[in-house]
């Protein structure tokens, strides 16, 4: 299951509490090397966020890790998204974070400067291999030079189409390297075939990942140095072209696309069967896939194939206050190295990061996810190099976009006042 974006309440609830430095842990902490208990056994917790279905996968792999080692007992908490970062941010405060925690883009640099996160520096190529991991994967998870996160999976934006309707309209399907302007001409034939019944394309200027690859295509980032690496002009062109695509029924108006907005699968405009393309992560191209009747396809985003990346789905990230960092990570060892484990994690949050697991379980894979590894195979050697993980302020700097975004979507601001509007407020979320 892929995360579900968390609300703005529970965001800005925890990147004000790490900027008001709510977050401080306890001045004394025990060393990494006293890991066993007298008895010799070692308690640790661990937390994750996700469905039942990650749940199961993961409990079976931590079984398993007990299983080889007795004297370790895992306690394990998992939720839903919504308030995870809540939970753990006050946990943190109290000197009472678990031992091993899973994190995401969103907040791992906000964690990692008010000094949450352990720096697995000293365990890399030790207790944790690193070797067979996919090329770049390492250094998404470093902020200021610490290792505050390991990848636990991997994935890269996919565009997923309805192969269903391109199919019925006699149309080609979508490919890696057709423009921006070739995809959105081929939505309006779709939108125009299908007498408004199906929108050629979902609307992603909302999306900051859609943008960042756009950027990338450019020469720019989302972000460089810890700011914005782009322009108001840049950001007005975007919001232009979105503006554009909607003018000409290519895509749908706002309310029908805002729904898919929040991220949840069963919302997207390719389930609901009202866009022909949604702007996802590859690796949700499985659950989508359950959701509807129709067949799906992967691509990737329009452009220069360049401009995506083989990108962390989520970290595993030990707390630094941890009385048992050592055989925390050797837990995180196991969850990312061992073939068994991978057998029993499967692709659930993404592709496994070591390839040589990922090539041992591949086979095991539903007809979605083997297409999913199809495509990574097809763009490895296509992929820009990684950016640097997002600054403090990144979650922040999402929730105004998409607010941004809405405002030109529903006429209350032209593309150059949404734009004008963000760069001020998007600049003050990045310097809390």
């Amino acid at each position: 299951m892929p995360h579900k974006p968390a609300s703005r309440h529970s965001l800005r609830r925890v990147t004000a509490l790490l900027a008001a430095g709510a977050v401080a842990l306890p001045l004394t902490l025990a060393a990494c090397g006293g890991d066993e208990g007298e008895d010799g056994t070692i308690e640790l917790e661990i937390l994750w966020w996700g469905g039942p279905e990650r749940a199961q996968a993961t409990e079976a792999a931590l079984d398993l890790y007990e299983e080889r080692h007795p004297n370790v007992t895992i306690h394990r908490r998992w939720q839903g998204y919504d308030g995870y970062y809540d939970g753990l941010s006050t946990n943190a405060a109290a000197g009472d974070a678990p031992d091993i925690f899973q994190i995401d883009e969103n907040l791992l640099s906000e964690f990692a400067t008010n000094g949450i996160t352990y720096d697995l520096s000293e365990f890399l190529g030790d207790t944790i291999e690193v070797d067979a991991l996919a090329p770049g994967l390492l250094e998404t998870g470093t902020v200021d030079g610490q290792v505050a996160g390991l990848v636990a999976a991997q994935n890269t934006p996919g565009l997923i189409y309805d192969r269903t309707v391109v199919q019925q309209y006699g149309l080609p399907e979508p490919e890696i390297g057709m423009s921006w302007e070739e995809l959105i001409d081929w939505a309006e034939q779709i939108s125009q075939a299908s007498d408004g019944q199906v929108y050629g394309t979902s609307d992603p200027s909302h999306d900051y990942k859609a943008l960042w690859v756009w950027l990338r295509q450019r020469g720019q980032e989302l972000y460089e140095d810890g700011e914005l690496g782009f322009s108001e002009a840049d950001l007005t062109e975007w919001f232009q072209l979105w503006a554009e695509a909607r003018a000409s029924g290519a895509a749908p108006p706002p309310d029908v696309s805002n729904p898919a907005i929040g991220g949840d699968v069963s919302s997207q405009l390719v389930i609901t069967q009202q866009a022909a393309t949604s702007f996802m992560w590859d690796n949700q191209l499985s659950e989508l896939s359950e959701g509807t009747d129709h067949e799906l396809g992967l691509t990737a985003y329009p452009g220069d194939p360049s401009g995506q990346w083989a990108r962390p789905s989520m970290f595993w990230s030990i707390y630094a206050g941890s009385e048992h960092a050592e055989a925390a990570a050797d837990v995180i060892n196991f969850l990312i190295n061992d073939p068994e484990a991978g057998q029993l994690l499967g692709a659930e949050r993404g592709l496994p990061p070591n390839l040589d697991v990922r090539e041992q379980v591949a086979d095991s894979f539903s007809e979605a996810m083997q297409e999913v590894v199809a495509f990574e195979e097809q763009m490895v050697d296509q992929f820009g190099d990684a950016p640097s993980p997002p600054p403090p302020g990144h979650a922040e700097v999402r929730r105004l976009l998409e607010d941004a975004a809405q405002n030109v979507q529903f006429g209350r601001a032209t593309p150059a006042e949404a734009a004008a509007s963000f760069f001020e407020q998007a600049a003050s979320a990045i310097s809390l």
